[in-house]
Parts: structure tokens; sequence; C-alpha cells
């Protein structure tokens, strides 16, 4: 079973209001032509900020969900395409293991029975990028001591040569 345009969508986006139903979810606009819904791995390539390579193993592993293909073999990206890839590219971010991204793409086409497992796992992801976050803000404190004195050093020393 393929990733459907609808889960795709509501994937990249989520849900845009507490009562708003899954599969009616509005999409947000795209940062791409308008009325464009057809994109060669050159031009997603360009987009993305990824490499064609990267978008091939991608759909190699199982990452990207069916990328249609024209008559001539080539690979043909649609903006939920370019939904989900945005997605991946926020997985990554949160230091999510390619594995377990492969496994959250794995149960969103195996449908929405998986939901409780796809929250367990973004549960998951969430709690370490929070204390990621919390290690950076300490990080972030003693940076700004470290600079405040010397800051101060740098006052003291210009006021003396004065």
């Amino acid at each position: 079973m393929t990733v459907t345009e609808t889960e795709t969508a509501d994937e990249a986006v989520g849900p845009v209001g507490a009562d708003a139903p899954r599969a009616c979810t509005p999409r947000l606009p795209h940062p791409r032509p308008e009325g464009r819904d057809d994109y060669t791995i050159s031009e997603v390539a360009a987009i993305c900020g990824l490499s064609a390579h990267t978008l091939r193993w991608y759909e190699r592993i199982g990452l990207m969900p069916h990328v249609d293909r024209s008559h001539t073999g080539q690979r043909r990206f649609t903006n939920r395409d370019l939904d989900w890839l945005d997605l991946v590219a926020k997985l990554r971010l949160t230091g999510m293991p390619v594995a377990d991204m492969v496994r959250y793409a794995e149960l969103v086409r195996a449908g929405e029975h998986t939901c409780p497992e796809r929250h367990e796992l973004l549960v998951a992801t969430r709690e370490e990028v929070l204390r990621r976050v919390a290690e950076l803000q300490e990080t972030l404190a003693v940076l700004d001591y470290k600079i405040g004195i010397y800051a101060a050093y740098r006052t003291e020393d210009r006021s003396a040569a004065g």
C-alpha cells in the first residue's frame, strides 16, 4: 500500500484546528509556482536542498512514497511529495534515526490503524528534542556568562588605556 495523497499532505501539514477532520485538512500554500504539480528530480533537489542521489536513496529505502514515473521512466514528483520531503527534513532536524523515519513512513502507508504507534514514535522524538533544547539552553547560558566576562574585560581594558 502506498501513501495516499491525503495522508501525505495531512502528515506533512498536520491538523489545522482541533476539530479538523484528517482527510479534509486544508494544505498550507507551497512556496512553489502556483498551479504546478509536476517536478523532475533535479527540480526537487533544488527546491529541497537535497541531492538527486539522496532522493533516489530515500525512495530505495522506503522513506519516500511511490514516486510516479513519466513515460520515459523519469521520476515525476508532486507537491504532495514535496510536502512529505518537508516533513522528512523536519524529522531529520530532530535527530530521528533514519530507521525510525522509515518505520514512520511504513506506518503511514499501512493506514489509520497505526496512528497510536505513530503517536508513540513522535512523542518519543519530541521528548528527545526537548532534552536537547534544554541542553542547548544550558550551553547558551554558559556562553552568555563567558561573553559577559570578556565584554567586561574589554571595557576595563579600554578605560585603563584612556
